[in-house]
């Protein structure tokens, strides 16, 4: 896999108002996204929606933006979602439109981290958005990603790695690729994609 290339992406057209980052699980789309928020305060970071509680720690409005069943619902029957989706059969996911649409209006750059299912949406309610695929260096790379997060028993890793190899053949589907070498490479690509150099 090649990374993007960089010089090329920023001269052919302007950048776009909306770009999404998706890729295979444990690629580090999380971390990635976090070194973003840290490194380049002037891109807007999408919060996704979310019915399950908070967890210890979370802030709303920060990490997600905890909602009713009810209010869930009604975002959706109201064409206010980009994209959503039920997870593991439980609480629903998914990235308000008016938000976004407010930093759109604004002028901010706006990242929306979500997973391939979310990004297909997206592309077809926001075909302009720019979409970057996050890849892993090698298939190693990932497994040992994967195995080192700890937070997964044997059965899990493995159902995980199935599901990976899958959605690593979505690459061609995306408009750049980034392989997440380390984290500030992989951001700071991301942002150049994006029109949007480091202020220090």
């Amino acid at each position: 896999m090649t990374s993007s290339n960089i010089a090329g992406a920023g001269a052919a057209k302007a950048p776009a108002p909306v770009t999404v980052l998706a890729g295979p699980t444990a690629v580090g789309k999380g971390t990635v996204s976090a070194a973003i928020r840290e490194r380049y305060p002037q891109i807007w970071l999408s919060v996704s929606a979310t019915t399950r509680p908070p967890r210890p720690g979370e802030i709303d409005g920060v990490h997600y933006r905890f909602v009713s069943e009810d209010e869930f619902t009604r975002l959706v029957e109201a064409d206010r979602m980009l994209e959503w989706a039920t997870v593991h059969g439980r609480h629903r996911y998914g990235t308000p439109r008016g938000p976004v649409e407010d930093m759109i209006t604004a002028g901010r750059p706006v990242l929306l981290e979500i997973d391939l299912d979310g990004a297909r949406q997206v592309r077809r309610t926001m075909p302009e958005a720019l979409f970057v695929f996050l890849a892993p260096p090698d298939w190693d790379a990932l497994v040992a990603r994967l195995v080192g997060r700890g937070t997964e028993d044997a059965e899990e890793r493995e159902r995980r790695l199935r599901t990976a190899r899958v959605e690593l053949a979505a690459e061609p589907e995306f408009d750049r690729t980034i392989v997440n070498d380390t984290v500030e490479q992989a951001a700071d690509e991301l942002a150049a994609l994006m029109g949007v150099r480091d202020l220090t």
